[in-house]
């Protein structure tokens, strides 16, 4: 099994398992060991899940106020928890390929590794949400062939997407790329950097 063959079933295993109650104050129970790589890509994929039903819930017009900015507040936490994630993951990457030698012509990718695992768990919820459409029994027959012909499109972009995260990893195992890990730096929830939080902290001048 390759990495991404592991990874989408451990997504799709994360979606259904959410899926049997649906409801985004659910408990997680992940299935995998604590320190295992599949624990966290259960993780990450459960957060992206639940992240997805936040953003459906906030867009209903008819939303209190106030119960707005809660959620608003909890899709702000969700984005650190699936950022945090993601740098786990690569941190696994990182330790897995420490012994490599990048060869003399090695060169970086766009993206690492673990933020390309992160498209991947998105896709994976894509296909998910887009089949549910494809089988409303409700809904028209032209919004269900709509839904299929983008299904079908979702579906080979996974392909796609796997395969070159599969050949990335390859190249980074082989020295012909190497890894370069950029940490966040998220300024907006930063009390120091979000002039917004950091001017409430000026003296008053009395």
């Amino acid at each position: 099994m390759t990495f991404t063959e592991q990874c989408n079933t451990i997504f799709k295993q994360a979606i259904l398992d959410y899926h049997v109650k649906d409801n985004v104050d659910s408990p997680i129970n992940n299935p995998y060991p604590a320190d295992s790589i599949e624990n966290r890509l259960y993780l990450k994929c459960w957060i992206d899940t639940v992240q997805w039903h936040f953003e459906d819930i906030i867009r209903d017009p008819h939303i209190d106020p106030r119960e707005a900015l809660q959620l608003k507040r909890r899709i702000d936490r969700s984005n650190q928890d699936r950022t945090d994630l993601v740098e786990q993951i690569d941190s696994y990457f990182r330790q897995r390929f420490s012994d490599v030698s990048p060869l003399p012509d090695a060169t970086i990718n766009t993206e690492s590794p673990a933020w390309a695992v992160d498209r991947l768990s998105i896709l994976a919820l894509k296909i998910y949400h887009m089949r549910e459409q494809v089988e409303r029994p409700e809904a028209s027959e032209e919004h269900r062939q709509r839904c299929q012909f983008k299904l079908n499109v979702l579906l080979e972009q996974q392909v796609d997407l796997s395969t070159a995260i599969d050949q990335l990893l390859d190249d980074i195992q082989a020295g012909r790329k190497y890894m370069k890990v950029y940490r966040q730096m998220k300024m907006y929830n930063d009390p120091a950097t979000n002039p917004v939080l950091y001017a409430q902290k000026k003296p008053s001048g009395k």
